[in-house]
């Protein structure tokens, strides 16, 4: 049934989409100037409508010989037709900024704002992109496979003192 939807975005983007299959799920690869039509298609389109956000994360393929380093993940689900599909958006290290689906769904939100935190994905016009789980004065992104993990940082008030 989810052979439909990639079949659907083929026609209707052509080469600008990449589309994947593998071990039941559906994965379609899109550049950041077409993320928001494909992504528009697929929650208006009455045969997709996909309408609920399930998840937005990115991956770090560091140390893995892939490029570009990043990329930006979404998850979507359609209660209507139940397909799934993930959305993927390669992103370069030096420019690691994709737009933000808030627009479309605003459950994502939140995910977006850890993706931003854990990784340091830049999401154009989200509205509230700030830290969501470290606090505003930690140095650098976590869950980057670069981040060193034995980097001690002290909690530091906003007003310089120490706790």
């Amino acid at each position: 049934m989810s052979q439909q939807v990639l079949d659907a975005v083929a026609a209707k983007f052509g080469d600008a989409v990449t589309t994947e299959s593998q071990h039941g799920d559906e994965w379609i690869i899109v550049g950041r100037d077409e993320l928001l039509e494909v992504a528009r298609f697929l929650r208006d389109d009455p045969a997709l409508a996909f309408d609920a956000p399930v998840m937005a994360t990115a991956i770090d393929w560091l140390g893995l010989g892939r490029e570009p380093r990043f990329e930006a993940v979404w998850q979507l689900r359609s209660t209507t037709h139940l397909h799934r599909v993930r959305i993927k958006v390669p992103l370069a290290e030096d420019d690691a900024c994709v737009p933000s689906l808030t627009c479309l769904w605003k459950g994502f939100g939140w995910p977006e704002r850890e993706s931003y935190d854990m990784y340091g994905i830049h999401y154009d016009s989200h509205g509230d992109l700030r830290r969501i789980l470290m606090y505003e004065e930690f140095v650098g992104h976590p869950l980057r496979k670069d981040y060193p993990k034995e980097k001690r940082q002290p909690l530091v008030r906003r007003d310089g003192a120490d706790r």
